[in-house]
Order: structure tokens, then sequence, then C-alpha cells
């Protein structure tokens, strides 16, 4: 007869041990997921205060509040031209409670930076596309130049006395003055700053010459008269400035450059949280006091479920990446 050993080895007590250590992890996240949200939600935006992300998140966070039945904490974390903040949400634990509002830089930076320590496409989830938004060429007002072809003159004739300044390296106002510098036959300075506010504040005080700042950010500059709107970047005329023509009316035939905001969750944030969170931004934006906000500012609303944003997102990073092979973009180490 041949007699079989029934005691269990160590090495079955171990791998008993971790998988019922593994399924008891799987029962908690569950519940946890089914319970979301049981606790304030953290709305990283990758940029300083004063540029249309944190513009965006400070209109819709209280609302969407609201509508979560938790508070909403926009938190500003500012640098690397938005990978400091993208990259901690990342990192964070994937369960909904920690998500990005970022624009435009996230499908662009690949062809702007060598090193960055993520992929967007594989460690990020699409939750919500929130708006697109326009960009504007604004001078200051005390500028002598009142048109986009005065600009253009200028620059090739004294391409040494201008220059234009951005919110960093990768941000929508970076690459729409490259796309544009590029279809006019210009090159002149880029100053980059740390933010959105800090440009503004800059141009404003007259110390650069340009900025393609995204709507939200120059329009109340605009309408106290402390800057001049030369032209829009999108193919039609936007409603917020009628009277301002676009860049493609204004001779460059077929220039369109839109900056867009979505919403983001660290990959592996289970599906049903997602979902929740979708609904909840969905809601939030057909908010009456919500659509007047950005609407007043330029925005166009989007909204859509999670696969609209993805596509849009992975059409920006082929878009930007067929650019980058007739714009020379330069590329950080």
């Amino acid at each position: 007869m041949i007699h079989t050993n029934t005691t269990p080895s160590t090495a079955d007590l171990v791998g008993s041990r971790w998988i019922s250590l593994a399924l008891g992890f799987a029962v908690v996240f569950g519940c946890e997921a089914q319970d979301f949200p049981s606790r304030p939600v953290r709305l990283i935006v990758p940029y300083s205060p004063g540029g249309v992300t944190d513009i965006t998140a400070r209109t819709v966070s209280t609302r969407l509040a609201e509508t979560l039945g938790q508070s909403v904490v926009v938190d500003n974390r500012a640098g690397g031209a938005s990978i400091v903040g993208t990259d901690a949400v990342v990192k964070a634990k994937p369960d909904g409670y920690t998500l990005l509002l970022t624009s435009s830089a996230l499908a662009a930076n690949h062809i702007l930076f060598k090193n960055i320590p993520y992929d967007p496409a594989r460690d990020l989830s699409s939750v919500s596309f929130l708006t697109t938004v326009p960009t504007v060429l604004v001078v200051p007002a005390g500028n002598p130049i009142q048109n986009l072809k005065e600009l253009v003159v200028l620059a090739k004739t004294k391409p040494d006395s201008m220059n234009y300044g951005s919110a960093g390296n990768g941000s929508g106002n970076h690459l729409a003055a490259e796309v544009f510098q590029n279809a006019a036959g210009i090159e002149i300075q880029h100053i980059p700053y740390k933010g959105g506010g800090a440009v503004m504040a800059d141009l404003v005080a007259g110390h650069i010459t340009f900025v393609f700042a995204v709507l939200p950010t120059a329009y109340p500059f605009i309408t106290s008269g402390k800057l001049r709107a030369l032209a829009v970047s999108s193919l039609s005329r936007n409603p917020a400035l009628p009277e301002v023509p676009t860049v493609a009316e204004s001779g460059y035939a077929g220039f369109s450059v839109t900056e867009w905001v979505g919403v983001f969750a660290p990959y592996g944030t289970p599906p049903n949280v997602i979902d929740k969170l979708n609904a909840a931004f969905s809601v939030t934006l057909k908010h009456p006091e919500v659509q007047t906000r950005l609407r007043a500012l330029g925005s166009e609303i989007v909204g859509g479920a999670p696969n609209q944003l993805d596509a849009y997102f992975r059409a920006e990073v082929g878009k930007w990446s067929k650019l980058a092979e007739k714009v020379k973009f330069e590329v950080v180490d």
C-alpha cells in the first residue's frame, strides 16, 4: 500500500496564508469601492494658482462636493511642466480619492521632455472630459501693436525687441506660441514662468511682449482694459470675445490650437468608482451656475463618458507627435 503524507508542508501553509491575505485585501478594497466616497476627495492640479486648470478646478469643486456628499480639496502641485503633480497622482493609491485635473500638457510633454517618470496612457485612467478652451494672443494695453499683422512685421524686423511668455515649458500657451511662430515664420525669445498667474502679472506690467493666454485666465484682464486681444486660436470666433478675429482670419488659414481640461485617476482605480466619479462630474457640469461661470470665461463644456476623454487624449498624443516632426520644439533632458 502506498501511504500519502496528509500533513501540510510549510510552503503550503505560507501559500494558504498569502491567498487568504490577498482575498482579505480584495474584500476590504471591494467594500471600500462600494462605499465610495466615504471621505474627502483630493483634486490635484499640477500647476500653480491662476491658470485655466486651477480656475476650472475651483469652479467645479464646490458643486462636485455637493454631488459626492464629501468635501473636494483642490491641491496645487506645480513644478516640472505639470510632471510633479501628475507623478503624485500616478503613485497614489488607486481608490478614487486622489484625482488629476490637468490639461493639454499631459498629451504633449512627451515631445518636450526626454525623462518622464510615467506613461500617461499606461498609468492613468480617464474619468471625465471637462472643457475645451481656446487661447487668445494678448499684449499689454500700453503696447502699440494693434493687430496680428503688426506683431508679425515687428517680429521679422526687430526680433530682439520682442519675447513671449508662457506658464512653463509644455504649457498650452507655450505650445500655441510655438505653432504660431512656425506658421508665421518668426522666431523670438521664449520666457517660461512657473505658472499662469506669474506670466499674466508680468504681461500686464509690460515686461513681456505677448502671451497666447488661455481665455479664462486672460478674460478679466481684457475686459478691464489691462490687455488687448489680437486674435483667438480656435477656428471660429469665441462668443466671449465676438469682436476678436481668429488667427486663421488674420492670414493663417487652418490655424487651430485649443487647450482642453480633463480628469484622470491612477490606473487600477475600480471601474465602479470611475463610473461614480464620472456621473458626479456630469451632474456638476450641468449645474447652471457652473455652466454660466465656465462659459462666461470662454470655456466650452464637453463632459461625456470616460472613453470619450480616452479617445480624445490618444488623438492629442498623436497630433503633437506629428507636429513635432514639423515644428522645432526645444527638448529638455
